[in-house]
């Protein structure tokens, strides 16, 4: 691991660090929260997709018995702009092993109607309670050594208008996935990294639900630029994160109508498969 991504690790622990307070709501009232929604986590104006749902995770986290995410489906119906939101929560079962719930984040439109950005059904647990039972065929991403991959530092920004969200990050791309950054996408609908936080946090259940929105769109290296919105998107955590930088592989296989979906598996130090997701997006073609 390279000198600087090594001394990063000591920086911010879990439940202190940039994630976690921009992440924090406060309760209002039984299954109501308020959060200020910070501008850090955008994409050129929009609010990134994987931090939104891990803010409703921290909301149904403290509104279920159990707080650890097992699986969260949203859906995506209008874009997230930076400042106040409310996330309304509801308990739609609690169970032994698994409570499950909804919660739908709100804000205000410019003329003050309330507008609904995005709403998610999702069943939390005990990881920590799991067996140690594993029977797979999945492997971790083969990923070149950290120091043979490239940030956002080594080169210009693949997004025009900026990217505040990447300044957050720790992120170091396969150079075989970076095609579209030298104008030869390779086609292929592939985007590997190293991820984790640029403030040095581990991940944890929460992190995860944003490392599976987190890297560069596979549509890039299919050839198409620009924003490439979440209509819906599925995670699955699998396992709590051992400490250490994650792998993440992201993989489309399908483009049709203007949509894609994108599957994604995130690996932790102990080459254990953490959590994995599909979404479907929107691209623009043309």
């Amino acid at each position: 691991m390279p000198e600087t991504a090594s001394a990063a690790v000591t920086r911010a622990s879990i439940g202190d660090s940039e994630f976690d307070r921009d992440t924090a709501v406060t309760r209002r009232a039984p299954g109501v929260y308020d959060i200020g929604l910070s501008a850090g986590w955008t994409i050129i104006n929009a609010v990134n997709g994987g931090y939104l749902l891990a803010v409703l995770g921290r909301a149904l986290g403290d509104a279920l018995p159990h707080t650890d995410p097992f699986t969260v489906s949203a859906h995506y119906l209008t874009a997230s702009r930076p400042g106040p939101a409310v996330v309304r929560t509801e308990t739609v079962r609690t169970g032994r092993t698994l409570s499950t719930g909804q919660a739908s984040l709100f804000q205000y439109d410019d003329d003050g109607n309330e507008v609904e950005r995005i709403r998610a059904l999702a069943s939390f647990g005990d990881l920590d309670a799991l067996p140690d039972d594993v029977r797979t065929s999945a492997k971790p991403p083969a990923i070149p050594p950290m120091g043979q991959c490239l940030g956002a530092e080594d080169g210009p920004a693949p997004v025009d208008g900026g990217s505040a969200i990447a300044d957050r990050l720790m992120l170091k791309l396969d150079p075989a996935t970076l095609g579209w950054a030298l104008g030869q996408p390779s086609g292929r609908g592939e985007m590997r990294a190293w991820f984790g936080l640029a403030d040095g946090r581990d991940a944890d259940p929460l992190s995860l639900l944003l490392a599976v929105d987190a890297l560069p769109p596979t549509a890039f290296e299919l050839g198409l630029k620009g924003w490439v919105p979440t209509v819906e998107l599925t995670v699955h955590v699998r396992c709590r994160p051992a400490p250490g930088p994650l792998r993440v592989s992201i993989t489309t296989r399908n483009l049709a109508g203007g949509f894609l979906e994108e599957d994604a598996e995130v690996w932790d130090s102990a080459d254990r498969l953490v959590a994995q997701s599909r979404q479907l997006a929107r691209v623009r073609l043309g």
